[in-house]
């Protein structure tokens, strides 16, 4: 576990233990709303999809290269943690906006918070979504990333290099299509908050720590390998149809 994923959990952490007091003190200062207000700071909290953790679409065991110990591991301790720890944001979130007196600092900062989690959930879910395949594209994929990058070796290359480059640290790489410049491009991407704008992901590579670490220490390169060799191919062919059809 990365320095970063521990500092984030300790924030959230403080901040789940702060906010019952919070909200405590806001109630008391208003113990007696009008119907008006009550209206307002009690919506109906609509229905959370994304509280349950999605499951492996392939078999962990049969993986090349990288571990059924570390994917089990990266999907139950980094994935599944962040599914609980947005659920837990979004009820603190509930609570805070229901409180007139909640300073509007502190709510941004479980919205930080929000931001991160729901980062991590989607990425992650992208990442294990496109592993559990031959690592062989297929035609259309190829030619799809070979009249974008000006051969598919091309892409490949840039790929890699990004992933290398985030080695020893953290952050993701992300082959993307923009639907507002209507290009496919590989993108830098140094945490769960920051990504590019009007960009939809069509292969997602996890490049923190806890993705490779436990198998390959800080050879961050033989993880692009392994990762490479695993590419779920029809996935991501089953994305860029579906989302060049969105654009």
């Amino acid at each position: 576990m990365n320095r970063s994923i521990d500092t984030q959990r300790r924030h959230v952490l403080s901040l789940a233990a702060a906010a019952p007091l919070m909200l405590g003190a806001a109630k008391v200062a208003h113990a007696v709303p009008t119907s008006e207000t009550t209206a307002m700071t009690n919506p109906t909290p609509a229905p959370d999809s994304a509280s349950t953790p999605k499951p492996l679409s392939f078999n962990p065991a049969k993986l090349k290269g990288l571990s059924e110990r570390l994917i089990r591991s990266h999907w139950e301790n980094n994935y599944a943690g962040s599914v609980k720890a947005l659920a837990v944001t979004k009820k603190h979130l509930a609570e805070a906006l229901a409180a007139p007196d909640m300073p509007p600092y502190l709510y941004n900062e479980l919205k930080r918070e929000h931001l991160l989690r729901t980062g991590s959930v989607v990425l992650h879910e992208y990442y294990f979504d496109n592993l559990g395949g031959s690592g062989q594209a297929d035609a259309a994929s190829r030619k799809a990333l070979a009249d974008a990058f000006g051969s598919f070796d091309a892409w490949e290359t840039e790929f890699r290099r990004i992933g290398l480059g985030l080695g020893g640290g953290a952050g993701w790489v992300m082959l993307g299509f923009n639907t507002h410049l209507h290009r496919l491009e590989n993108y830098w991407m140094a945490d769960h908050a920051h990504g590019p704008a009007a960009t939809l992901p069509i292969l997602v590579m996890d490049m923190y720590e806890h993705s490779y670490q436990m198998d390959y220490g800080a050879a961050a390169a033989k993880y692009v390998d392994a990762f490479f060799q695993n590419i779920q191919w029809d996935e991501v062919a089953r994305r860029l149809e579906a989302h060049r059809g969105a654009a």
